[in-house]
């Protein structure tokens, strides 16, 4: 038997949806052979996934294409592997695409899996009321997440809460001194802060940068290290300009490695306005290292009252929080949130409920 899974697409912008479909399907012990469909490209040498290379317009039937959306599942159809019995479908964009092609194969089943708050039409739900439970398992990567889609779609929602191997993910990561060389930061005991995750909007740099220079004017020699890429780029480094933190600030880019680097930062803001789960929580609570986030349902949801929290896109209320981080100290902080997070019970429950939801049954 084989376990198809299907992403809409590769390359950073969807590294952190990559990272969970991973540790999805590297859960599996049942000899299934696995492939990897991507929609739109953008697989890594390699890795052996195919690459479709369809436009967001063909794949969503917009303007002349939406004429040729029955030669193109018919494509899909023809290019299943003959054995698949379970296909992993990242997301209701992916869902839209694929779930018509299964409609007729009564020996598929499909698992959708959502990694994030997403509009979902009247036709989602239609379209997932054709397939009965045992044929369509809709997941998603937090409770919080969960409970808005069991309103939505009216049906089932598994949670599927995604974590890390705690043994193996603590084994990569690299020793504070060594972590900050490759980011390129002096050696020493300056306070550093740390944030990871895509250059746009929703993930509230912009808000974190203007936190951050009000700090600075009490603490010169903190410096914050933004780690990531995306179409969010020149704004956030001419507001890095104009709020004078040039030499204070680093962006440099995305980093394959960035999991490996969590000890170089005393501190990690995740300040979102949005999120489905948020995997930066775990692996800086992993790495030993505490997170100041958004005041957001899904994060209190992983630390409760361990959390430190400030509201989303408030500056005045993120600076304040990041003084009385810096102040108080990372020590007591980071032990609090990993008995919140209990990776080790994370890492068996997910790999268990993985195991359940891609079983052929």
């Amino acid at each position: 038997m084989s376990i198809l899974n299907v992403m809409w697409a590769g390359g950073s912008a969807f590294a952190s949806v990559q990272k969970v479909h991973q540790q999805v399907l590297g859960s599996i012990d049942c000899g299934a052979s696995i492939h990897t469909w991507l929609l739109q490209g953008g697989a890594q040498p390699g890795d052996g996934a195919v690459e479709w290379n369809l436009s967001s317009a063909q794949l969503k039937g917009r303007h002349v294409w939406k004429l040729l959306v029955p030669l193109m599942q018919a494509r899909f159809r023809r290019a299943l592997p003959g054995d698949v019995k379970v296909v992993l479908l990242d997301g209701v964009g992916v869902a839209r695409v694929l779930l018509p092609v299964l409609k007729s194969l009564p020996e598929v089943r499909a698992v959708v899996l959502f990694h994030g708050m997403t509009r979902l039409r009247g036709s989602d739900r239609t379209l997932f009321e054709q397939f009965p439970e045992s044929r369509l398992t809709v997941a998603a990567v937090s409770q919080t997440l969960a409970d808005s889609l069991q309103c939505d779609l009216q049906r089932p929602v598994a949670v599927l809460r995604s974590a890390f191997d705690p043994d193996a993910f603590r084994a990569a990561t690299l020793p504070r001194e060594q972590a900050r060389a490759r980011l390129g930061l002096s050696p020493g005991n300056a306070p550093v802060l740390g944030a990871v995750g895509r250059l746009v909007g929703s993930k509230g740099f912009a808000c974190l940068l203007e936190a951050f220079a009000g700090v600075t004017t009490h603490q010169p020699e903190a410096r914050l290290v933004i780690v990531g890429e995306g179409a969010a780029r020149a704004d956030l480094e001419a507001l890095v300009e104009r709020l004078g933190l040039r030499g204070k600030v680093y962006m440099p880019g995305h980093l394959a490695e960035a999991a490996t680097l969590y000890r170089a930062f005393d501190w990690v803001a995740i300040p979102s306005s949005a999120e489905g789960l948020g995997l930066i929580v775990q692996e800086a609570v992993m790495a030993g290292v505490p997170v100041l986030t958004s005041e957001l349902a899904v994060f209190r949801e992983q630390l409760a009252g361990a959390g430190w929290y400030a509201p989303s896109d408030d500056a005045d209320a993120w600076a304040r929080l990041l003084e009385q981080a810096f102040a108080a100290g990372p020590e007591a902080a980071v032990q609090a949130q990993l008995q919140a997070l209990a990776p080790e019970q994370a890492w068996q429950d997910f790999t268990a409920t993985a195991r359940r939801l891609l079983s052929p049954r």
